[in-house]
C-alpha cells in the first residue's frame, strides 16, 4: 500500500511539473503538439542504463505522460516520460475505477509467453480439466500468499466451469522444506496434500523418484519466473502475486 501511495504522489508531482510548462488547456489534446521518438527516449534512458533498447512509445494512461516500452538484459519493462521530457516516472499507475493496476496489466502483455511451452503432465488440476480457459499457476507449498491465492482459485472454479487451474510445484530456496514437500505432492498428484501443506500440516516423505520439481525450477528460470505465486493466463500474460477471485475472472474475461 505504501508503494501505491508513493506512486500516486509521484504522479501528482509530475502533474505539477507538466502544468508549469503551460500546455494544459481545457479540451486540448496535448499529444498532438508533443512527440517523443524512440531515438530521443533511448538517449534519455541510456543515462540510467547504457544497454537499454526502446521498443515502443505510446500515449500513457495518464495525460502528459508517454508510456515507453524497453528491453534490457533480456527483460522487458516500461517507464513513463512527461511531455516536456524533463521527468521520468518508474512505478505503478492505479486507476481509482476498479482499482486496476494499469502498469502491471501492460507489463503482463509486454512479457507474454507461449503457454504451450509449459508442460502440464506433472501439474495438479483444480477444476474441470476440459475447461476452455486454462490458467497455469507456479506455486510453493510453504508460500503464504500461494495459500491465500489457492482459496480464491477454489472460489473461481466453484463459480466458473469454464476456468481450470494447472498448478506447477515451484519451491523457492528461501523455504528449505518446500522442495521435499513439493516432491511428495507431485508423487501423489494430490490437491489435498497441497492444501495440507498450505495449512502447515506435516507431509509424508516422497514415495517416488521424480525430476518434475527440478524440471519446474529450470523452466521457471528459463521463463524468468522468480517468485510465487506466478499466474500464467491462457493468452500467455504473466502476473505475480496474490489476486482475488473477481480479479482472476476479470483477467480472463477482459484481456
Amino acid at each position: 500500500m505504501k508503494k501505491q501511495l508513493l506512486s500516486v504522489a509521484v504522479i501528482a508531482l509530475t502533474f505539477i511539473s507538466s502544468a508549469a510548462y503551460g500546455f494544459s488547456q481545457k479540451g486540448q489534446d496535448c499529444s498532438k503538439c508533443h512527440s517523443l521518438k524512440k531515438e530521443e527516449a533511448a538517449s534519455l534512458l541510456k543515462s540510467f542504463d547504457p544497454k537499454i533498447k526502446v521498443l515502443d512509445i505510446r500515449s500513457g494512461p495518464v495525460k502528459y505522460l508517454w508510456e515507453v516500452d524497453f528491453e534490457t538484459n533480456g527483460k522487458k519493462g516500461l517507464v513513463y516520460i512527461d511531455f516536456p521530457k524533463k521527468n521520468l516516472f518508474s512505478g505503478n499507475i492505479i486507476s481509482f475505477q476498479g482499482k486496476q493496476n494499469l502498469t502491471q496489466r501492460r507489463l503482463a502483455s509486454l512479457n507474454k509467453i507461449n503457454p504451450s511451452q509449459i508442460p502440464l503432465k506433472d501439474a495438479l488440476v483444480l477444476g474441470n480439466k476440459n475447461a476452455k480457459n486454462r490458467i497455469i499457476v507456479f506455486s510453493d507449498p510453504e508460500c503464504p500468499f500461494c495459500a491465500k491465492l489457492h482459496q480464491e482459485m477454489n472460489k473461481v472454479v466453484s463459480e466458473r466451469k469454464d476456468i481450470a487451474f494447472y498448478i506447477k510445484m515451484f519451491p523457492l530456496k528461501i523455504h528449505p522444506r518446500a522442495y521435499e514437500k513439493a516432491k511428495t505432492i507431485v508423487c501423489e498428484r494430490s490437491l489435498k496434500l497441497l492444501e495440507d501443506a498450505y495449512g502447515n500440516k506435516t507431509l509424508p516423505s516422497p514415495k517416488c523418484k521424480t525430476s518434475a520439481v527440478d524440471d519446474n525450477i529450470k523452466l521457471a528460470e528459463k521463463l524468468r519466473i522468480t517468485s510465487n505465486p506466478t499466474i500464467v493466463m491462457p493468452d500467455g500474460r504473466i502476473f505475480t502475486g496474490y489476486r482475488d477471485a473477481d480479479t482472476i475472472k476479470s483477467l480472463v474475461d477482459k484481456p
